[in-house]
């Protein structure tokens, strides 16, 4: 059910600037990530987000200047978001430990943050035909979430835990192309999808891969 516009709340306290803007902000937000699931980016226009939201037509307009402006503040949005979600599982860890913090972290964000994953997906793949500040921004995240793995592994070889045949920056390129390639397969049809049972079998095959072997 889309959100009925709201005006103005009555409140004890009146609220302040600062906080007048997060919180159309935030609706116009949750605005955008129903039209992007509903129809995608390229038809979705800021003055549909704005009234969807509640608001006038040209408030997204004038609070971020351009489609591609909002949609970029939205990816550092959603950017926060899993990084917070995703620090919360995996803190200091380090080898195997990390690895299957981090899959259990992805696993429990497409069910918390469905809709957020979903609109950010369907941006993000949609970006790749053509240049733009956020194909280049998720190139720059992809390699991070590679070095991050090539880091747990490596902690782990150094550790004494993991099998120092295993090559980290190969096994981050694989265990980021399992993570993009289930997601992707989500999109498509998540009913197609045994999401725990998926989970816990790649587990177990990392667990047995990544092992020193005695």
């Amino acid at each position: 059910m889309r959100p009925q516009a709201k005006g103005p709340e009555s409140s004890t306290r009146r609220r302040t600037q600062a906080e007048r803007t997060a919180l159309s902000d935030k609706r116009m937000f949750e605005a955008a990530i129903e039209l992007i699931i509903e129809r995608g980016t390229e038809r979705t226009t800021l003055k549909e987000i704005g009234e969807l939201a509640g608001y006038s037509r040209g408030l997204a307009h004038s609070r971020f200047g351009s489609k591609e402006g909002f949609l970029n503040k939205l990816f550092v949005r959603f950017d926060g978001r899993w990084k917070e979600h995703l620090t919360s599982y995996v803190g200091g860890k380090t080898g195997i430990e990390a690895v299957l913090a981090a899959l259990d972290a992805l696993r429990d964000f497409l069910t918390a943050e469905a809709n957020y994953m979903r609109a950010m997906y369907i941006l993000w793949y949609e970006s790749l035909g053509h240049d733009s500040r956020i194909r280049s921004k998720l190139a720059d995240h992809h390699r991070v979430y590679r070095e991050d793995a090539a880091r747990w592994v490596r902690g782990g070889i150094e550790a004494g835990e993991i099998d120092p045949v295993i090559n980290p920056e190969q096994f981050s390129v694989q265990f980021n192309a399992f993570i993009f390639g289930i997601i992707y397969q989500w999109l498509v049809n998540a009913e197609a999808l045994d999401l725990p049972a998926i989970f816990n079998d790649y587990e177990s095959n990392i667990k047995r891969l990544l092992s020193k072997k005695e």
